[in-house]
């Protein structure tokens, strides 16, 4: 690793962002969070908490999206059509760059929780891992042979429409876009929509576990059938329900009935990393963008 000073990262969240400076991705030397409010607020108290850590030599954000990653684009390092109030067309990254007066380096929270879990977490000796998290939002990266896949743009796993349970299920969805997509049927907001709480909040013995599972083992069927992917790990706040990660293993063992090839190779985990994905992935960024 060439040049002097320390790694940045930053996990941009809707609700907050976390902040971290360190050696190298896995050695976090200190970690801070701020309210996800106005972008001004925002922005600033990162950048001031940042100011105060030393000398920084790399910035990496894995943001909330979608985001403009093509690097041609004047728009790259901008927050794009998001439904976050007031954030649509922040240069996220264009601010930092100026501020810190270091490289920067871009890409959604999901890839970048991707890329850490790949290289530091369950990857270990797979060639390809799709991460999802199942949280306010459903969002999915994926790695293949080490290397993170973009393409347009960034994947949109949680935007992919997923069979019904039967007719009884009859949910609208809440996704502002396309209403029952998996992001409409199966994230947060979704759940207490239909519910009114939390699925962790919900009896083991309610019907929103299965059908949480079924929708969230539609999508893990899905990623091994387009992808062949070895590793799915599934991380996000709904994951936190006792008991899901095993229902959706059975649900979707069940809806693949013995076709796919190498299904014995292919694994659904939760995050060896935990919580801290996003911003080891953040630092990763941070560690490109400085070599690069």
């Amino acid at each position: 690793m060439s040049g002097s000073g320390l790694l940045a990262g930053i996990e941009a969240g809707g609700t907050k962002f976390v902040l971290a400076v360190g050696k190298s991705p896995t050695e976090i030397l200190a970690m801070h969070s701020v309210p996800t409010t106005a972008p001004e607020n925002t922005l600033r108290q990162a950048a001031d908490w940042f100011a105060k850590q030393g000398p920084i030599r790399a910035l990496g954000i894995a943001s909330f999206g979608p985001v403009e990653l093509d690097r041609t684009s004047p728009r790259w390092g901008q927050i794009t059509n998001t439904p976050k109030p007031g954030w649509s067309g922040t240069d996220i990254a264009g601010y930092f760059g100026r501020q810190l007066s270091v490289p920067v380096g871009f890409d959604t929270d999901v890839n970048g929780a991707a890329i850490a879990e790949a290289r530091f977490g369950r990857g270990d000796g797979s060639e390809s891992l799709a991460y999802v998290t199942v949280g306010t939002g459903i969002g999915g990266g994926l790695v293949v042979g080490g290397k993170l896949v973009h393409g347009a743009a960034h994947p949109e796993m949680g935007h992919l429409f997923t069979p019904r349970r039967g007719r009884a299920d009859i949910f609208r969805g809440v996704c502002p876009h396309h209403g029952d997509c998996l992001e409409g049927l199966a994230s947060g907001p979704a759940i207490s929509a239909r519910w009114g709480a939390s699925l962790s909040d919900l009896g083991q013995d309610h019907e929103a576990h299965g059908l949480v599972a079924y929708y969230l083992a539609q999508l893990c069927h899905s990623i091994g059938a387009i992808t062949a992917t070895e590793v799915i790990v599934l991380g996000g706040g709904v994951l936190n329900a006792g008991g899901l990660i095993e229902r959706v293993r059975t649900e979707a063992a069940a809806i693949d009935n013995g076709y796919l090839p190498g299904a014995q190779r292919r694994s659904i985990v939760s995050p060896a990393l935990g919580d801290r994905s996003g911003i080891v992935g953040a630092l990763i960024l941070a560690e490109e963008a400085a070599e690069n």
